[in-house]
């Protein structure tokens, strides 16, 4: 597979209507005081860096790094299209996130995802790459609809 991640992507439509879709189903899937995706707004924050995976010019996924300062950062919208499931796109994006986080001097990697069963293979695929159950961090409180997993970078 020839997998483009490229930086930067939130003006782009396909990228919206991914976002929009992933914002769709955090809200069908977990009640909405328990959704900590970002709509495009917040995305655009200084304090995050978003990137786009494409392959021959087609959208197949996206994700974040957010810097929660002191060498943490957070990965945000891990989202994939409904085509590139299943084909290591998420694996690409996650590598490629730890590898700029490791670059940028971030020493710890956070996240917060889902307790319910929609959310089963995003938690495998983090587990697989060394993330561990943690307690909440930055400004996340406990939750039963979510799971907090870091890992050292």
């Amino acid at each position: 597979m020839a997998l483009d991640l490229e930086p930067g992507g939130l003006d782009r439509d396909d990228v919206q209507a991914l976002l929009a879709e992933h914002l769709s189903d955090m809200f069908a899937t977990s009640p909405a005081e328990s959704v900590h995706a970002l709509d495009l707004d917040a995305l655009r924050d200084g304090a995050i860096s978003f990137w786009t995976a494409s392959e021959d010019g087609r959208l197949l996924g996206c994700g974040a790094l957010k810097d929660l300062g002191d060498g943490h950062g957070e990965l945000k919208s891990m989202r994939t299209t409904a085509e590139a499931r299943g084909r290591g796109v998420a694996t690409a994006l996650l590598t490629h996130l730890v590898a700029t986080a490791r670059s940028r001097g971030f020493t710890r990697l956070s996240l917060e995802t889902g307790t319910e069963p929609y959310f089963a293979a995003a938690r495998r695929l983090y587990v697989r790459h060394g993330f561990e159950p943690c307690e909440p961090f930055g400004d996340y409180v406990l939750d039963p609809h979510s799971v907090f997993l870091t890992r050292a970078i």
